[in-house]
């Protein structure tokens, strides 16, 4: 791990440890705490480890200590979710904490962090728990009303429910911001739920 632990903070939790404060590391979203990010990736979170490469040495570790230096370090909880599903397994090797911790951790440490529990709700989704990951995706549009991707997310897994009335109002809250991909539309236009055209 990399500089010394200082217990500035700790939160706790039971099943998935406490968050414990470094030297390096932090918020994610916050550019303070972004100052030593490029130090933490660059022996953590390279390109390869991202990507998942085989080559790759230890990625569940890497990811892991990633993680424990900023919690809600988007792309890092995306490739440990990644990483959990290509193990099948709850559990990466080398990683301290199950993939869903990781999500509680990030969750804990930041709840207004609506990009987390966008991260969350994908992984949600691949792992068979749709309802679990409409309630996160809920929880991101809450958290951030004018980001048109979660309303497009939201959409598309509204549809996936029938629930096409609801998937209709937050299509139009994506297209109004300006959210380019097509197929909401589309999937409500099949269901009659949108006219052509608009």
């Amino acid at each position: 791990m990399i500089g010394a632990i200082l217990l500035l903070a700790a939160l706790a939790a039971p099943g998935c440890g406490e968050i414990k404060q470094y030297a390096v590391g932090g918020d994610y979203t916050n550019a303070s705490d972004r100052r030593n990010l490029a130090l933490v990736e660059a022996f953590h979170f390279t390109p390869d480890i991202e990507a998942l490469k085989r080559s790759a040495v230890r990625p569940g570790e890497n990811i892991a200590t990633t993680l424990e230096h900023y919690p809600n370090h988007h792309r890092a909880l995306a490739a440990m979710a990644r990483l959990g599903q290509r193990e099948r397994t709850a559990r990466v090797i080398g990683a301290p904490w199950p993939v869903d911790c990781y999500f509680e951790r990030a969750v804990r440490y930041r709840p207004d962090d609506a990009k987390v529990r966008v991260v969350f709700s994908n992984h949600l989704l691949e792992t068979g728990r749709a309802d679990a990951a409409l309630a996160q995706m809920r929880e991101a549009v809450r958290i951030d009303a004018a980001d048109p991707a979660s309303h497009y997310n939201l959409g598309i897994l509204l549809v996936m429910r029938g629930q096409f009335h609801e998937a209709e109002l937050h299509a139009r809250k994506a297209y109004e911001r300006g959210f380019p991909l097509p197929a909401l539309k589309n999937k409500l236009l099949e269901a009659g739920y949108w006219k052509a055209g608009d």
